[in-house]
């Protein structure tokens, strides 16, 4: 593969950017990277493909004529839990983990067809399918994630990045955001139980969620997730991760209840808490839009708190 085909994703390309003198020396590192992997694996190159802000992500065809994908993360990416979760599912509710290079960090991964973000349904069908396939992924061991020190709770790692971003980016949080979401995330911390957790997966939004190429086990729905953070948690924290999406349907007076419809359903197919579901997707939501727009993506973190600004 040849420089001049390393194109980058426009969340990762804003993610990299902000690294400066490390961000380009990745990038620079990239071909060469790409080459001793295609030795390694026997790959033949295809197309750069879509993915979120961790990664540089590329279609292959092993020397048998077999699609494949490989993954390699940015610098900053901290992603050691995710070949070891997608090891842990062997397929079970997620995508299927061929090889992992320490080295460069990269995943060789089972070729995949659409996200459920390219569906273009509507979101209680979306929602659905997120749920069914959580709750496959949610049967990966406990034992496969480090158990969670004291204060270290999710919604306490979450609140304090809150704070820090928000103070740091000039407060763009107006005060009665910050406020109910930092209750929210004392509400979520004060409720966690270790004897609750499952490994979740930690960013099952739709384009994380794609289709399976023909029918397999692991897959009854057809879909399964791909990039799991996999670590200890409520599993409604995930569900709530569902609900931080859908700011194009969140736009006028009605939106809290239009949210609320879409938590009731998760909970009804859950059987999760709708209240927990609530609370962890209010937390996201604002923590996701001031995470973005630290690394240089205001605008699309402008949608993110604009929209949690009219859900209180």
């Amino acid at each position: 593969m040849t420089a001049q085909r390393v194109r980058l994703q426009p969340l990762t390309r804003a993610r990299v950017a902000s690294l400066g003198d490390a961000g380009a020396a990745w990038v620079a590192g990239l071909p060469r990277v790409l080459d001793d992997l295609a030795e390694r694996w026997g790959l033949t190159w295809g197309r750069p493909l879509p993915g979120g802000s961790a990664s540089y992500v590329a279609g292959a065809t092993t020397a048998a004529g077999e699609p494949r994908v490989v993954k390699v993360p940015v610098p900053d990416a901290d992603l050691a839990d995710e070949p070891r979760t997608l090891r842990a599912a062997a397929g079970r509710g997620y995508v299927r983990l061929h090889d992992h290079d320490p080295a460069s960090r990269a995943l060789l991964l089972e070729a995949l067809g659409p996200s459920l973000e390219q569906t273009a349904w509507e979101p209680e069908r979306t929602l659905a399918v997120l749920a069914d396939t959580l709750r496959e992924a949610w049967h990966v061991p406990l034992a496969t994630a480090p158990e969670v020190a004291a204060g270290e709770d999710k919604a306490s790692t979450l609140a304090r990045l809150l704070v820090d971003l928000d103070d740091r980016l000039g407060r763009p949080l107006a005060p009665r955001v910050r406020t109910h979401a930092l209750a929210c995330a004392e509400r979520r911390a004060a409720a966690h139980d270790p004897e609750r957790c499952v490994v979740v997966h930690g960013d099952p939004h739709p384009a994380n969620v794609l289709r399976v190429r023909e029918e397999r086990a692991g897959a009854p729905g057809g879909f399964v997730l791909v990039d799991p953070d996999g670590f200890r948690a409520d599993p409604a924290y995930d569900l709530g991760v569902t609900l931080r999406e859908w700011t194009g349907r969140l736009r006028g007076p009605d939106a809290p209840q239009v949210l609320g419809r879409y938590a009731d359903l998760l909970a009804e197919r859950t059987g999760l808490d709708r209240t927990a579901i609530w609370e962890w997707g209010f937390l996201e939501r604002v923590t996701t839009g001031l995470y973005v727009t630290s690394f240089g993506a205001a605008k699309v973190g402008r949608t993110f708190i604009e929209s949690a600004e009219r859900l209180v």
